[in-house]
């Protein structure tokens, strides 16, 4: 059975304004000069394997190119040139929760807007819409305009949405950084769920405690390279050593 991923000396490289014009008065000033952009690298060739069925857990600083990472895999971002990676299954990514929602829609019609871009049917998101609710928690606030919701409430039913998605290969990107206890351990009972049924989950979080209860291996990233590959309380102890 091959890896469910492969990568095999990935880098990103994106190229930024050098100079930062933020108010219109330094736009004008400065209008017709070029500014000049200068390259940072946010993954150095990194390689690794994913099996199939493995929950897989990365950890690193904030800027390490961890949602970068993801963001690839995703389809979301290009990598450089001699980059190469191999996907053997159909994915569902949860990454940035409820940025994607139409702030002036309800959460009834971003719950259909939604899962229509992520690949369901109209039929197939009628036959889920009380289970997404339920799940969410949400069923007094959706002919509600999702720009009176908290951060909280759209994160939750973003995460209800994509969790209808049947798929093989998960990317999950600090899904339960916002989220009340109660919530939290609905979506790791979520997980354990996933894993009996022998979906591959990439899970990226600053969570030591989630690590520890689903990862079967961990990765840290650490300024742009993949600085170790074990045992998740061997990572996350290389993780606090680092500081």
């Amino acid at each position: 059975m091959p890896p469910a991923i492969t990568v095999k000396n990935l880098s990103k490289t994106f190229r930024l304004p050098a100079e930062r014009r933020g108010t219109l008065r330094e736009r004008l000033m400065k209008f017709g000069v070029r500014n000049e952009r200068k390259a940072k690298r946010t993954l150095n060739d990194i390689s690794f394997e994913i099996q199939q069925g493995e929950f897989f857990g990365i950890i690193g600083r904030n800027g390490s190119g961890k949602s970068t990472l993801l963001k690839i895999l995703a389809g979301i971002y290009k990598p450089d040139k001699g980059s190469q990676f191999t996907i053997h299954g159909r994915i569902a990514p949860m990454l940035e929760l409820g940025v994607g929602f139409n702030p002036e829609l309800t959460g009834r019609e971003n719950v259909y807007l939604s899962a229509t871009i992520l690949g369901l049917t109209r039929s197939e998101i009628d036959a889920c819409y009380d289970e997404i609710v339920r799940f969410a928690e949400l069923e007094n606030f959706m002919e509600l305009q999702v720009k009176h919701y908290s951060s909280g409430m759209s994160v939750k039913l973003a995460f209800a949405v994509a969790a209808q998605i049947d798929a093989p290969i998960m990317l999950l990107d600090e899904v339960l950084a916002v989220g009340d206890f109660v919530f939290q351990e609905k979506c790791f009972a979520y997980f354990e769920e996933c894993k009996r049924h022998g979906k591959t989950i990439i899970l990226v979080t600053h969570s030591p405690g989630s690590m520890k209860r689903f990862a079967d291996r961990a990765m840290l990233i650490h300024q742009s390279r993949i600085d170790m590959i074990g045992e998740p309380h061997e990572v996350l102890e290389r993780y606090r050593q680092l500081g």
